[in-house]
């Protein structure tokens, strides 16, 4: 029985350890998979993206994570070329979407818009990054990264770097750990500090140190995830020119880490970390990216097909 077959994917809270491990164990299915065979996974099947935020990384890698099994593509990825223009509401465009696929993937920026288009739409729905809260795939994506790449996720100590009060993916990433026994410790200026009305759920399962300096830290970490401060959240860009450049993660650092310890970065990046770094053996984002092209493709494998593949 595949407990994911037609389930919206629209919060990684609603996924157990025992179910991410079912998505890790069908993406290490997906990336073994003869190729021919992986192309009947989702043959005659439309994948359907409305993205009213801008992406590359997401975007792309749902559309190549389609292609690998053998579905195809379609959707919005620029509003302004869309009925949108014209007034036309999310709940009718998401029902016209459902309409023309049989999964859909939705960037927005509203905060809870991923699971009132669930509400609405005929088809299952992934929520592709809703508002500050969350960015479920991207949580799949990064624990399975951190699986694949160490080996384990219990035990492991980790940093998180950055913007970690408007970083959705921090939000996810954190609710995700709660399913593990691992060392967390949250680095960030003082104006970014995670929300506390945000965590109260995530203490319940996960215990975090906060702290401004990585410096106390980077010697002892296995992981560490950085995270843009983004320009686009700061109601005020003076506000956003103090913290720019808070944390740098440059070969003075890499000298300091661990030397199995990995380098984990949603992406896109600015200059948080210097592109010196990508050529270190610590650099893990681009794999992490590529990653995210086969837990997607596991993840819309196990939603389209009732008995798995």
């Amino acid at each position: 029985m595949n407990e994911f077959f037609q389930k919206d994917i629209i919060s990684v809270r609603d996924l157990n350890k025992q179910k991410l491990e079912v998505i890790f164990e069908a993406t290490n299915k997906i990336i073994n998979m003869d190729p021919n065979k992986r192309r009947e996974i989702a043959r005659g099947k439309a994948l359907g993206y409305l993205f009213y935020e801008s992406s590359t990384r997401t975007r792309l890698s749902f559309e190549a994570a389609m292609a690998l099994i053998g579905g195809t593509s379609l959707g919005i990825s620029d509003v302004s070329s869309s009925s949108t223009q014209k007034g036309e509401s999310l709940a009718d465009t998401v029902k016209i979407m459902s309409i023309y696929s049989d999964v859909l993937v939705l960037r927005h920026s509203l905060d809870g818009s991923s699971r009132f288009a669930a509400e609405v739409s005929s088809k299952p729905v992934i929520n592709g990054g809703s508002g500050t809260e969350e960015h479920p795939t991207q949580a799949i994506q990064d624990l399975f990264t951190i699986k694949k790449e160490k080996n384990k996720i219990d035990g492991l100590k980790i940093g998180i770097v950055g913007d970690l009060k408007y970083g959705r993916t921090v939000y996810s990433l954190l609710h995700a750990l709660g399913n593990y026994d691992v060392e967390v410790h949250l680095i960030s200026p003082q104006v970014l500090k995670i929300r506390p009305d945000s965590t109260y759920d995530i203490k319940k399962r996960l215990s975090f140190t906060e702290s401004t300096s990585l410096e106390e830290y980077i010697d002892d970490l296995d992981v560490v995830y950085v995270t843009r401060i983004q320009k686009e959240r700061f109601p005020d860009e003076e506000e956003y020119l103090k913290v720019k450049g808070s944390y740098v993660i440059g070969l003075d650092v890499i000298k300091k880490m661990k030397e199995d310890a990995i380098i984990l970065h949603p992406l896109p990046r600015l200059d948080e970390i210097s592109v010196e770094v990508d050529k270190t053996k610590q650099a893990r984002y681009f794999k992490q990216a590529e990653y995210g092209k086969y837990t997607r493709a596991a993840l819309l494998g196990l939603l389209l097909n009732e008995n798995g593949f």
